[in-house]
């Protein structure tokens, strides 16, 4: 029997600075932020959760042992692409409204279930942000 993978549970962003870019992605992508106790003798670490996803949020530098991180870590070296249900234009509309700087968009792309439109912005550490809809609407 060969292993397959179903579904992605979780992914882990490196960052400058977790309480600016915990607020960052709670006030202009509406997630909601968590600080959880991960177990005796580590610190409380910061998640970002949206739909059944969640990002979880580690400091530059953080201890490769306590955090059992990447090998080489950057902030501000991710491409995310989210998906919504809102318009190209109501996303346009609130980046906007939250003085976020528009990088590209909205423009046609290839997701995964197939054509998406686009909006393109970066995070507080330069991280691509992508915010993206079908257009059927399902997110």
């Amino acid at each position: 029997m060969s292993v397959k993978v179903d579904a992605l549970d979780h992914i882990v962003i490196n960052v400058a600075d977790v309480a600016r870019s915990a607020e960052w992605y709670r006030t202009v992508l509406g997630m909601e932020v968590r600080v959880f106790d991960p177990g005796p003798g580590k610190m409380p670490r910061t998640s970002l959760h949206f739909g059944h996803q969640k990002i979880n949020v580690r400091p530059l530098g953080a201890d490769k042992v306590e955090w059992f991180t990447a090998d080489h870590e950057a902030p501000g070296s991710d491409d995310l692409c989210f998906l919504t249900s809102s318009t190209p234009e109501q996303v346009v509309a609130h980046l906007k409204a939250h003085n976020v700087a528009i990088e590209e968009g909205p423009v046609a792309k290839q997701g995964a279930r197939g054509t998406l439109r686009s909006v393109y912005c970066r995070d507080p550490d330069g991280s691509l942000i992508e915010i993206s809809s079908y257009e059927d609407g399902v997110a």
